[in-house]
């Protein structure tokens, strides 16, 4: 997944996504956009998800998402699981080419076209081009600082932009 970078953490019962606001044309190093926004609050607010990747499968995804909520009563396990079911085996959805990062109040979950649904080891996780530096960036902070989660996040992304050059400085940040 090129041209973004997605992060989420958690910290003190606090989840923070943050997302850079680069579009780049696929194949290519030429930047579209410098604004885009690629977290969102879905559910009433009460889930936030960032994604990766294309950016009109990246929206079919995540519409699809906040219907298997609905279905599900707002439980997130049980809906990404769900969504990466269909996601894998429908004709039209296995040609989806994105990720997603699901946090709540309790968990942090990423989705995968491939029926991936992980709930990382640690409090943090990224997708995209990016998701190395940002990930390694919010692991120090969290592990040396007492910044809290949307601090964390908010910094790694700075990080990641002066490294990664699908990735840049117009951040946007949900926290729950």
């Amino acid at each position: 997944m090129h041209g973004t970078t997605i992060l989420a953490v958690r910290r003190d019962g606090r989840a923070a996504v943050a997302g850079d606001g680069q579009v780049t044309l696929e194949r290519s190093s030429m930047i579209l956009k410098q604004q885009a926004r690629k977290v969102r609050r879905i559910y009433g607010g009460r889930v936030v998800v960032g994604f990766a990747g294309s950016v009109a499968d990246a929206l079919t995804l995540s519409d699809r998402f906040e219907a298997r909520l609905e279905q599900f009563h707002g439980n997130l396990q049980r809906a990404a699981v769900e969504l990466a079911r269909e996601w894998r085996t429908d004709r039209a959805l296995r040609r989806l080419e994105a990720m997603l990062l699901a946090v709540d109040a309790e968990k942090l979950l990423l989705v995968s076209g491939s029926g991936d649904v992980i709930e990382p080891d640690e409090p943090m996780a990224a997708i995209g081009s990016g998701a190395g530096y940002a990930l390694a960036a919010a692991r120090a902070l969290l592990r040396h600082s007492t910044l809290s989660a949307r601090e964390i996040a908010e910094e790694a992304m700075r990080i990641t932009a002066g490294i990664c050059i699908y990735t840049n400085e117009r951040i946007t940040v949900e926290e729950i």
